[in-house]
């Protein structure tokens, strides 16, 4: 093994929030400024009497699909969301095609995000709901499923589907029954303090089959969530209508709920369209406010590929090619090149910066996660444990697990295929939020204001705070996140008018994951608006891994290097850092320019998912991936406003 000298650190983070004080005993000294020694409020012996900051880093999935969603259930997915949460948790289940399943390590929250369109349909079918064969539909489908017609069911409910005509229009009592079977598993499996189950679920927007999704997350429990049944996509395709219904449920329930938008690559344009849905008009400072009022995060990476940035878009970002995914959407309609740039993030952040100088708002200042997008029930993330995107995919020798189709189904006549398959898909996408505990309420609320970051899988712990006077040594300090949150604003922070003749000065720690690989690189990724109205990014190297220098290109002179054995699968940490610090001061700042900042930390190399398929299996490599990748985070910008 490669030597290492690793100073051990407690990574925490913090602001002051009153949820952390004893409501039976106020605290006088809440509120109070800082004094000189950094101390808030009243001075006492035990030191940690008002911590109400962020101290650890909690991992989930927001994006789970079980049987009970159509697309999963109909299609081999028999298990529910009692078997999600198990397995979330550190269990052993069994997945649908017979292969025993376990994570490496538990997760700390998902939601299941069932698709809203005829919940359940799948399981009533299974069993042989009364209510459900007393209408038309409901006897035809299950009769094709009981004659082991599958493809022939799948195919009726599509139709239906595609066209928004529910063939259960009138039936809402049977998708209140699963509606509340779901939030009735999410209260049995949630634990405060050990493990969240937020409720939610999946509104499927899918315009000329192009990805509006939205997965609908809930700060509360079963007893305001069965107040409502979720809005589909039969209900209205428009975000705007999302939005209405969200608004309705906080003001007849007095809770609280927020969407997160995901898989803008398949969108083919509309996922950050320059105006309101349909093109009825541009977008104006209340449609701005609205947007990330509801819409404060945006699922940046899953299976469906990676949505951080396009190398046409970014030709100068030696790895912004990663699970690229640009044919087209789930429609028919290829991709044209006008439409990348209202599809991928780091386009959609910078264009934000116009609209906030034009509008006085930002329709595009969300904060980033990951998810996974599983329809087996399974969150597996590890790319030698992965199950596949759907249960036909799942792990065995056999074709469908590369060659099963994911797009390309309604291929236009004459036109470029469109298709995408499986061994295309990325293993995982996941959630890291920086929150005050494990519960609903404090993942919520860290969910929303943007205090979140992406990872392509990899549990890598990564914190950044921005201010205007911290120096190089700040990274080494014991309480970093304390000091981070006294002098500085975190990820989804917002720094404003910059003193006279400062710049923004940005500490950042990254740490790897514990069972997983070393790091490459740090980096900063900055997009801003010029005085002419032009946007421009840069990515800044900001620390390389073994000791490798800096060039005048801001890049690490040399590429870290590659250990991974293709044909064993198998690669070593003797290359790479395990624990990285970095300090940096923005060199090319200008006090009158907006711009945002977010940190990308890539790992060394390792293998695919593929490649771990192709050793275990004796089956050959797709030609068309590599057989190695960089994984990687994101984290939430910090924005400037001047």
């Amino acid at each position: 093994m490669k030597p290492m000298s690793v100073v051990l650190l407690t990574l925490g983070a913090g602001l002051l929030f009153p949820a952390a004080l004893n409501a039976a005993e106020p605290y006088a000294g809440y509120g109070s400024e800082p004094t000189k020694d950094g101390h808030v409020g009243r001075k006492e012996y035990s030191p940690y009497l008002d911590i109400g900051y962020p101290r650890r880093v909690f991992w989930g999935d927001t994006h789970v699909h079980t049987a009970y969603s159509t697309d999963a259930g109909m299609i081999g997915n028999r298990l529910g969301p009692d078997e999600a949460y198990r397995f979330a948790r550190g269990e052993t289940v069994v997945a649908s095609s017979g292969v025993r399943a376990r994570l490496q390590r538990p997760l700390d929250f998902i939601v299941v995000a069932d698709h809203a369109e005829n919940l359940g349909l799948a399981p009533m079918i299974a069993e042989k709901n009364p209510d459900l064969l007393k209408t038309d539909f409901g006897r035809q489908i299950s009769q094709l499923v009981y004659s082991g017609k599958y493809g022939d069911a799948y195919a009726l409910w599509g139709s239906g589907m595609s066209e928004r005509k529910d063939p259960l229009k009138g039936n809402e009592a049977l998708t209140r029954t699963m509606w509340e079977r779901l939030t009735a598993s999410a209260e049995r499996f949630n634990e405060p303090g050990r493990f969240t189950a937020l409720i939610g679920f999946e509104w499927t927007s899918s315009p000329g089959g192009n990805n509006l999704h939205r997965n609908v997350v809930f700060r509360d429990g079963k007893a305001k969530g069965d107040r409502i049944i979720p809005i589909s996509n039969y209900d209205t395709n428009d975000p705007e209508e999302l939005w209405k219904w969200m608004a309705a449920y906080e003001a007849k329930t007095g809770g609280r709920v927020l969407a997160i938008p995901h898989n803008g690559n398949l969108s083919n344009g509309l996922m950050f369209a320059d105006v309101t849905f349909g093109g009825k008009k541009p977008i104006d400072r209340d449609y701005a406010e609205r947007r990330m009022r509801w819409e404060p995060v945006y699922e940046v990476t899953q299976m469906k590929g990676d949505g951080e940035a396009h190398p046409s878009l970014s030709p100068n970002d030696e790895f912004g090619d990663y699970g690229t995914w640009d044919k087209g959407g789930f429609g028919p309609e290829p991709k044209t090149q006008d439409m990348l740039p209202r599809e991928y993030a780091r386009e959609a952040l910078k264009r934000g910066l116009s609209y906030a100088q034009a509008l006085g708002a930002n329709p595009f200042k969300f904060g980033m996660i990951g998810s996974t997008d599983t329809h087996t029930s399974l969150a597996t993330i590890e790319e030698n444990n992965y199950f596949g995107k759907a249960t036909p995919a799942e792990p065995a020798a056999k074709a469908e697990r590369f060659q099963e189709k994911v797009t390309g189904f309604l291929q236009k006549p004459g036109g470029p295929d469109i298709t995408i398959r499986h061994y295309r898909t990325l293993a995982a996408g996941l959630a890291a939020v920086w929150a005050t505990d494990n519960t609903r309420e404090a993942l919520w609320d860290a969910m929303a204001r943007k205090e979140v970051y992406a990872t392509t899988g990899t549990r890598m712990t990564v914190r950044v705070f921005a201010g205007w006077d911290f120096e190089a040594a700040d990274v080494q300090r014991p309480d970093f996140a304390r000091d981070g949150y006294l002098r500085g604003v975190p990820m989804g922070g917002d720094l404003r008018q910059a003193p006279a003749g400062k710049a923004p000065t940005f500490v950042i720690r990254a740490l790897r994951d514990v069972d997983g690989a070393n790091l490459d690189r740090l980096q900063i990724v900055k997009g801003w608006l010029d005085a002419k109205g032009a946007l421009h990014e840069q990515v800044y190297d900001v620390l390389c891994s073994d000791r490798r220098a800096i060039n005048d290109k801001h890049r690490c002179d040399k590429p870290v290097g590659n250990t991974v054995d293709v044909k064993k699968a198998t690669y070593t940490n003797s290359i790479g850092d395990a624990l990285m610090l970095a300090y940096w001061r923005d060199p090319a700042f200008d006090a009158k320019q907006r711009a945002f900042y977010y940190v990308r930390v890539l790992e060394i190399p390792t293998p695919r998912w593929t490649t771990y398929d192709a050793a275990f299996f004796g089956v050959e490599l797709p030609k068309d991936v590599p057989p190695t990748h960089q994984e990687r985070a994101y984290t939430s910008p910090i924005w400037y406003t001047p």
